[in-house]
């Protein structure tokens, strides 16, 4: 019984012919990214903003969103924030936290579910999640600190373990990556909570893994053939690590789509940021990742050790001057 290939042995495809192009679709598309987020924002999770949240599910049609937001309004808490949620019959009902102390949020929170079921009898409620504002603030600190540091703590490593040149590489992709979810974020309003945080440090790390899979075959190649061009010793360690790249990332989004469509509704934004985050990483290490080095002038003599570059120079010096032919 023969294998599945979903890439020939032989493959031989010329990327870095289109790295001028990706490489200004893909800054085209950081831009983007980034306006979206300042002009739209995120939709910020109670873990984020503090306040109390609870789901809503409805089982025959869901009202208008307006007239939701009108009844909950009734209740007397103030402003709050309706969002659809997971399926078409389901919203997210985000509200302020009282001042005072926990029983009074408790007692808001009761207040919010009676409410919700006197204006829809048949409405199912979940439970009510509370988060301070202190507690939130917190949140947004080490949850961005955390990110930073993955980023530059993952450059860092490459930076030691290959050269200077393949860390600037790695942070570009890393930074790439995390800009364009946030820009899903913002386009798709999908709720960004702790979960989302989670979702972008575990698509760093899938990053790391796929990086190092290329920039070490690209290390291994520059040894192995000193006097080949830049590029087409790219375009060999791109293909060559082709194969375990393409079947790496459609099993996991295989994986990852299957629980977007039967998953449970309170990770539904934790997957899809996902299962965007290994397609653009995917991509970022075939047209991305290896440009960067041909740019910065990486080649053969990268890998060669100061010391055994100059001890080959005195022996050409000295070969010359006995009159060998060098």
């Amino acid at each position: 019984m023969r294998l599945l290939k979903l890439v020939p042995e032989d493959t031989n495809i010329d990327f870095l012919r289109w790295r001028k192009i990706a490489s200004a679709a893909s800054f085209i598309l950081v831009v983007v990214s980034i306006a979206l987020v300042a002009v739209k924002g995120l939709n910020l999770g109670v873990d984020f903003v503090g306040g109390q949240s609870v789901r809503v599910e409805f089982p025959q049609t869901m009202p208008k969103i307006d007239e939701i937001r009108d009844k909950v309004g009734d209740i007397g808490l103030g402003e709050a924030t309706i969002q659809q949620f997971g399926s078409d019959k389901a919203v997210a009902i985000r509200t302020g936290l009282p001042e005072g102390d926990k029983a009074a949020a408790d007692r808001a929170g009761k207040q919010l579910v009676d409410g919700i079921h006197k204006a829809f009898p048949t409405a199912h409620t979940g439970s009510v999640e509370t988060v301070s504002g202190k507690v939130s603030g917190e949140l947004i600190r080490t949850g961005a600190l955390s990110l930073v540091l993955a980023m530059i703590g993952i450059s860092i490593y490459i930076w030691i373990r290959f050269e200077w040149q393949f860390g600037v590489g790695a942070l570009g992709r890393l930074f790439h990556e995390v800009a364009l979810t946030f820009g899903l974020f913002a386009v798709t309003q999908l709720q960004f909570d702790l979960n989302s945080i989670a979702a972008l440090l575990t698509i760093v790390g899938y990053s790391l893994n796929d990086t190092i899979v290329v920039y070490d075959r690209v290390r291994e190649n520059l040894k192995k053939y000193r006097k080949m061009e830049i590029v087409p010793l790219l375009n060999l360690s791109i293909n060559e690590t082709l194969s375990r790249t393409v079947m790496t990332s459609v099993s996991v989004m295989l994986a990852l789509g299957m629980l977007l469509l039967f998953g449970p509704d309170v990770i539904f934004g934790f997957t899809a940021a996902m299962l965007f985050g290994v397609f653009v990483g995917t991509y970022s290490s075939i047209l991305m990742s290896t440009p960067v080095l041909v740019w910065l002038k990486v080649g053969p003599q990268s890998f060669v050790p100061r010391t055994s570059a100059a001890t080959e120079g005195a022996e050409r010096v000295t070969r010359k001057d006995d009159g060998a032919v060098v």
